[in-house]
């Protein structure tokens, strides 16, 4: 069979490693379904052989400089900039996102270098405590944990798994890299710009594989950091895995369901394009996308008339059709466009107004493409419990709320807290947001998505185990030692112990 791209296997002693079994999976291309884009086997038994490679890896990297790491993630940063426009075009047709956002991907990796040695990396440096007892200096000193597994998702392949492993790299561990079973090609890329960089043997691992792998590497003795990217339901099964590990380290970036709050001072023209953007672009796939959007009943039709005009404007085509200039691919695959509709009718069928239905679209090339649906409720109530769910797809809900306690409420009521917005020229009212919204990430007249690199990324409730990524992310990649240093060289004063015969 024909295919677009070419796996190399896996990357584990400096070298890809070629499946040891027949191509098992095809992946087929989400924006045009006549395309394959690879083959691939994930029923390989490389478990050993990886974390083998790993292990001696951070024997070596660990005992490297601070100097020499950052070298090499400058040396790989390079290689990544050379490499820039074919990691967006293979982000483009293996997820399914406009070419202008994949480069949008591709750009944020090289950046992510600077912002880990500069921003991240002055978060755990080595400090001296002078006289923190009498003739005593204190130190605090961090360590690298060991053999970090990373396991990345498939709607940003490799910006998300690409800050989690530089914190690892900066900070002395060795990875290995075990992306999406749905898009393995742009991280591969990724890797062969870490393997051209030239860390030692063994630092860099790259495994192929499902669930199956992923339990493996996991649950495996010598791994100490387990860092994942993905649903609630995978993170629970991560965790009931690994839970009896006292001396491993887990940190979990889960789903959201994200509410952006209007209140009636906002600017509208703006809400309404930084909600645009909050609620569909990569097709809704991120987990900070907006799913609710609360609107101050005084202004509550105004704004469902103006936006659902708006969200009519979206134009939902092939990533690279440069004469359209999509805001909107596809979905990632057949499933996700099952689920997209079921999670819909559940709308409809628990009362909510249809603004704009969901429907499948016959694009020339053939794909995943659906339309944008939107949906309003007059008030919310508990049996509503769509409005409780991760879609994962381009739908959102508008609801109406009379004062800020009442929105506040609405943001509440998920199992969910990762992300949520606030609208408002009113301080006080953002301050109480800030206060009272159950949320890792509160933006005032800011959407949901587009977080920056040098904040922390990450929920609460089941949206994560309080180990935020982005800058903090290196938090979660070391271990503190303290350390007492007497400063004198004083002779031993026996005679002062208590409880001694004289």
């Amino acid at each position: 069979m024909k295919t677009q791209f070419q796996l190399k296997g896996h990357y584990y002693h400096n070298q890809f490693h070629p499946f040891q079994n027949s191509a098992q999976a095809s992946k087929h291309c989400p924006v045009n379904d006549q395309q394959v884009l690879w083959q691939a086997s994930f029923e390989d038994s490389i478990s050993d052989q990886v974390i083998q490679s790993a292990q001696q890896g951070y024997e070596t990297w660990r005992k490297t400089s601070l100097e020499q790491r950052i070298q090499a993630l400058v040396r790989y940063q390079k290689e990544l900039e050379k490499n820039q426009d074919d990691i967006a075009m293979a982000l483009a047709l293996e997820v399914g996102k406009p070419l202008w956002e994949a480069k949008t991907e591709a750009a944020a990796l090289i950046s992510k270098v600077q912002v880990t040695i500069e921003e991240s990396g002055k978060r755990v440096q080595d400090y001296t405590i002078k006289n923190i007892m009498n003739s005593v200096d204190g130190h605090v000193l961090y360590r690298p944990l060991g053999i970090c597994v990373v396991i990345g998702p498939f709607n940003f392949p490799c910006h998300l798994a690409n800050g989690q492993i530089l914190s690892a790299l900066l900070t002395g561990n060795s990875i290995i890299f075990k992306p999406s079973e749905k898009t393995l090609y742009a991280p591969q890329l990724m890797m062969e710009c870490f393997a051209r960089a030239g860390f030692p043997q063994g630092v860099i691992n790259f495994a192929v594989g499902g669930a199956k792998l992923a339990h493996e590497l996991c649950t495996h003795p010598l791994t100490k950091g387990v860092f994942f990217t993905g649903s609630k339901q995978v993170g629970l099964k991560i965790m009931q895995a690994t839970h009896q590990r006292l001396d491993q380290l887990v940190a979990l970036e889960l789903g959201g369901k994200n509410t952006t709050i209007i209140h009636s001072d906002a600017s509208l023209e703006h809400a309404m394009a930084e909600t645009l953007k909050a609620s569909y672009l990569t097709t809704g796939q991120r987990c900070t996308s907006t799913g609710i959007i609360a609107v101050q009943r005084k202004i509550y039709d105004q704004f469902k008339h103006q936006f659902t005009q708006l969200v009519e404007k979206i134009i939902v085509d092939h990533p690279c059709d440069f004469s359209a200039q999509p805001f909107m691919s596809s979905l990632i695959d057949e499933a996700a466009v099952n689920h997209y509709f079921e999670y819909c009718q559940k709308a409809e069928e628990q009362g909510a107004e249809i603004l704009l239905p969901a429907k499948k679209l016959e694009i020339t090339h053939g794909g995943h493409y659906v339309s944008a649906a939107l949906h309003s409720l007059g008030q919310v109530k508990d049996e509503h419990s769509f409005l409780k769910d991760e879609i994962f797809g381009p739908q959102c809900t508008l609801v109406a709320y009379d004062d800020i306690e009442e929105a506040i409420q609405i943001s509440n009521q998920s199992e969910f807290g990762l992300a949520a917005s606030v609208f408002t020229k009113e301080k006080k009212i953002y301050q109480q947001c800030l206060t009272e919204i159950e949320a890792g990430i509160i933006n005032l007249n800011r959407s949901t998505v587009g977080a920056s690199s040098k904040l922390p990324f990450g929920g609460l409730k089941n949206s994560g185990n309080f180990r935020p990524a982005g800058v903090t992310m290196i938090d979660h990649c070391v271990h503190p030692i303290a350390s007492l240093e007497t400063t004198d060289d004083q002779s031993s004063q026996i005679a002062q112990i208590p409880g001694l015969k004289t």
